[in-house]
């Protein structure tokens, strides 16, 4: 979660958005108390409920970056969705809105896992009777019977065409890296591939869209909430997906072309972009030490 900091005089903040263990209504209290002490600045926080100033969309925002990006990738590797076989690890506020956007998409998802494990079918999940299970259950798969169930940590080594670690950090690591056996990875969570997992991967020719690009959906969102609160006005539904599309594929665009120019890893293209916007507005600025 992004931290507070105030400015002086105290007028601008970072605000603060979402992560792993909260979600709409925690945000709400820290809304709530923030304005005990400091008053009415809803801009402050995001990823609130709409009914608290929030933006609509926030809540799906990283799963439909996620699935987004998986579209244009794999029109950039010339696979037709329908070709592509995922498995998606995690079925949380990130797993779930993405592997229903890649469903909607015509995308065969064949695997999901969560907490209690993973489920299976090579010929395609019904992610949207998945989806309406975990609402029902608590936000959870465990229970569910219209899949093969297999142990957790086999969701890792299917043999698929692209694998989304949708749920914690370093789950690839040098150890299990050598059985992995999908040809493209998506990293939805933060830092999924740990750093000597990635060598391995990258000399087995396996494409990673990094973290850095690929989850960047819900701060997305989370920006465009602050304006909206600062604006004093809310976009609909149809203008923040349209926003947040364009966003994202302008980002993917940018480091794929960065990628491709200099023979580098997406990961590689996406901090040499990074590095060099904050250099040329450095710059600008007028300092250069």
């Amino acid at each position: 979660m992004s931290g507070l900091t105030p400015t002086f005089p105290l007028l601008t903040w970072e605000p603060i958005a979402p992560d792993m263990g909260t979600n709409f209504e925690v945000m709400s209290w820290f809304r709530n108390q923030w304005e005990k002490y400091h008053g009415f600045n809803p801009a402050v926080i995001t990823g609130k409920p709409v009914e608290e100033y929030g933006a609509k969309g926030r809540e799906e925002a990283t799963g439909r970056g996620v699935g987004t990006l998986a579209v244009k990738l794999m029109k950039r590797l010339k696979v037709s969705p329908s070709d592509c076989r995922v498995a998606l690890q995690g079925f949380g506020n990130v797993g779930s809105h993405a592997a229903k956007f890649l469903f909607e998409s015509a995308f065969p998802v064949v695997a999901i896992g969560d907490l209690s494990g993973t489920y299976y079918n090579p010929k395609g999940l019904n992610i949207a009777d998945m989806f309406s299970y975990a609402i029902k259950n608590g936000n959870q798969l465990n229970g569910y019977t219209g899949a093969d169930k297999i142990p957790s940590e086999a969701i890792l080594e299917l043999d698929v065409d692209l694998l989304i670690p949708a749920a914690l950090g370093d789950v690839i690591t040098k150890e299990n890296a050598p059985r992995i056996k999908a040809k493209t990875i998506i990293e939805a969570a933060n830092g999924p591939v740990d750093p000597e997992a990635d060598d391995i991967l990258e000399a087995k020719k396996i494409l990673i869209l990094p973290d850095i690009l690929a989850n960047a959906g819900g701060v997305t969102v989370s920006y465009f909430e602050w304006v909206q609160n600062r604006q004093h006005y809310r976009w609909s539904l149809d203008r923040v997906r349209q926003e947040l599309d364009r966003t994202m594929s302008d980002a993917f665009e940018n480091v794929w072309q960065l990628s491709a120019n200099n023979d580098v890893s997406l990961r590689t293209a996406a901090f040499m972009l990074a590095i060099s916007r904050v250099q040329h507005a450095t710059e600008l600025a007028g300092r250069y030490s």
